[in-house]
């Protein structure tokens, strides 16, 4: 791809302490008004225009733009695939990256590129903005500059912060443990299963206690590989046997993200459990995540899910739907074996799940 490289001249007056990468997929923070009032991508040529406390930073920043802006509910697996390379091609050359990133999708992307970046040792921070960077209330300032500031951040020169995360309104929250529970408000992210690993007031505070630590000497490694021959299928009440079975009897089907009531439960009249049955038999996974944004599934609790465990539905645990169908997607692509990709499914690879839930 043709990408748009800028490198932003921030530390004319002193020594270089540390180096970013920016990567700018899309989304609202990179807008700004033309004449007119409509809203056009941001040149990041300018952003010391926009933004001129980044001149008072030590840090050489490096801007990569996609060549056409996403609005990130367009977001496919080729995008995730490019962030990835990015990041992977350019990983011994930088302290730490920024990826800016629509809202709408943001989550998914944070958590495929916890799993497509193994061994990952540098902070990935994603943030964007509910307002363009140019609106007097934009929140884009603030998201960017505190991204940046964590993605660079070091204690005894190692990374404070070496995971993939999203940064949001003062919050940071481990990527593939976070939700976008809101459209109009500034705190559009939520991590109900998870603590945030650190909260932007006068200073940074970190929560080293939950926060992935620093492994010495670890190699990143990059998959590109990704199946997306999957589907999540959210249960409701009055749900029926065609409903199911049509689903099911998609083409190529491999894999099912199944949202189920509370702490995993489900119909338990004998149709519903007989369909779930017949489609695992034919070799189709299915995974159980709950509908709720905190808690998590445990297959057996009650007597509405026990059925779910003797039929081969595998539990999600505390994951998050985002993180589960992404982890799908990685897994059905990477992994030959049905036992090996179901084993770690329900085995936490970035943090995603807690050991505790794996039922």
């Amino acid at each position: 791809m043709n990408y748009k490289i800028v490198r932003l001249n921030t530390t004319a007056k002193r020594e270089i302490s540390s180096s970013i990468l920016i990567i700018y997929t899309g989304g609202t923070l990179g807008m700004a008004y033309d004449e007119t009032g409509s809203l056009v991508p941001f040149n990041f040529g300018q952003i010391l225009e926009k933004i001129p406390t980044l001149t008072s930073m030590n840090i050489a920043i490096t801007v990569i733009s996609f060549p056409e802006p996403i609005d990130s509910s367009n977001v496919n697996m080729q995008h995730w695939i490019d962030m990835a390379y990015i990041i992977y091609e350019n990983y011994d050359s930088y302290d730490g990256f920024v990826v800016l990133h629509g809202t709408d999708t943001m989550a998914y992307s944070a958590s495929m590129l916890s799993y497509m970046l193994t061994g990952l040792s540098k902070p990935v921070i994603f943030t964007g903005a509910q307002l363009p960077i140019s609106a007097m209330r934009s929140d884009a300032r603030e998201n960017l500059m505190s991204a940046i500031e964590i993605a660079t951040a070091k204690a005894n020169g190692k990374p404070i912060v070496p995971e993939v995360c999203i940064f949001f309104n003062h919050m940071l929250l481990r990527g593939n443990r976070a939700k976008k529970v809101q459209s109009v408000h500034f705190d559009a992210f939520e991590s109900e299963n998870y603590p945030a690993l650190a909260e932007s007031g006068i200073v940074i505070d970190y929560n080293y206690a939950s926060i992935r630590p620093f492994v010495e000497g670890k190699k990143l490694r990059y998959s590109n590989k990704l199946d997306n021959r999957v589907m999540v299928l959210k249960l409701f009440p009055g749900i029926t046997a065609n409903v199911l079975e049509s689903c099911f009897a998609t083409p190529d089907l491999r894999g099912v993200v199944l949202e189920t009531y509370g702490s995993g439960n489900s119909p338990s009249e004998p149709w519903f459990i007989e369909v779930l049955e017949k489609a695992v038999k034919k070799g189709l996974i299915i995974f159980n995540v709950s509908q709720c944004n905190g808690g998590r599934v445990i297959q057996g609790r009650y007597e509405t899910s026990k059925d779910l465990k003797r039929v081969g539905v595998l539990s999600g645990g505390d994951i998050t739907t985002e993180a589960a169908i992404t982890k799908m997607m990685y897994l059905l692509a990477n992994e030959s074996s049905t036992i090996e990709i179901k084993r770690k499914l329900i085995t936490p690879l970035a943090g995603e799940m807690s050991l505790t839930s794996m039922s």
